[in-house]
């Protein structure tokens, strides 16, 4: 990760390198860029609705959502063929909970990842693609059994420890809300309506595929949110490029605006693209679905 200026270390984040984009452990042992694309999009959407089952605050959520990609990142970083990414997920939710205000349990992270990743009652989409059930279901497809739970905990702390060592102990996360929330005070766009939107645009960016928390810095990310915001609500803010006055320039903020107008896009396509079948979570379903398109390629 690119060193930060240490005066700003509270508001600002180590960003990943051009090499760490580029060269994944992923892609190294692989692993096909647009899979891996989808399955770090999935372990966001799995991350966060952990996070609000249980009851988590959205800054814990969407800390932790930027460690789990962090984890990916470089050929140092974990490999979508040797850690399964429901366990990453699992592990970077309890860990940022653990080091907030509101540190949770092993046991209420590991009922809650259960029942999300269960095949049957799962209500997420890339999990269960057929949907929430109608009916209740049997508790016996979502609830860990004491013997789950303790062989699930030793993976839980496993993973937790290799996340730790992959990032070299920096759990560090500067979040864009607040200061987003700060620019449009200073800007004097006060409407509830724009800060709501604001605050939607920066949730919907942790599911960006460009990465966009662990390629820009949080003021970049919450002028771009601004843009976006006031001119959806049709506020007029300053005359003039005041985004400069944010430190951003006129290039970054194009490419911010795209890439976060693009995500609503990204995960319709994705939902449409994955539609009939569950994206790969564990190591052996992304071994079986690579060898799925290996054998669709040479025509067996």
């Amino acid at each position: 990760m690119a060193p930060t200026n240490p005066g700003l270390k509270h508001l600002s984040n180590a960003l990943a390198t051009p090499d760490q984009l580029s060269n994944s452990s992923s892609a190294i042992d692989g692993v096909p860029s647009d899979l891996e694309t989808s399955i770090r999009c999935a372990g966001a959407q799995l991350t966060q609705a952990a996070g609000v089952l249980l009851r988590l605050s959205q800054d814990i959520i969407a800390q932790a959502i930027v460690i789990f990609a962090r984890f990916w990142l470089g050929a140092d970083g974990g490999s979508l063929r040797i850690y399964s990414a429901k366990d990453v997920s699992a592990a970077s939710l309890y860990l940022t909970a653990k080091l907030s205000f509101q540190p949770t349990s092993p046991r209420s992270v590991l009922n809650v990842y259960t029942f999300l990743l269960s095949k049957e009652s799962s209500p997420l989409w890339f999990v269960n693609p057929r949907g929430a059930p109608a009916q209740p279901p049997a508790a016996e497809s979502y609830i860990l059994s004491e013997g789950g739970y303790q062989s699930a905990r030793l993976v839980l702390f496993r993973i937790e420890s290799i996340i730790l060592r992959t990032l070299g102990f920096d759990t560090h996360v500067a979040l864009p809300h607040t200061i987003a929330l700060t620019y449009l005070q200073t800007l004097g766009a006060t409407r509830p309506a724009v800060a709501r939107r604001v605050i939607e645009h920066l949730n919907a960016a942790l599911l960006s595929p460009q990465l966009l928390y662990i390629t820009h810095q949080p003021n970049a990310l919450a002028v771009a949110a601004i843009y976006l915001a006031t001119r959806e609500e049709g506020v007029k803010l300053v005359d003039g490029e005041w985004w400069e006055v944010f430190d951003v320039d006129r290039e970054e903020l194009g490419f911010l605006v795209v890439g976060m107008r693009s995500t609503e896009g990204f995960v319709r396509a994705e939902t449409e693209r994955w539609r009939n079948k569950a994206i790969p979570m564990v190591v052996d379903e992304v071994e079986a679905e690579i060898e799925r398109r290996r054998m669709m390629q040479e025509g067996e």
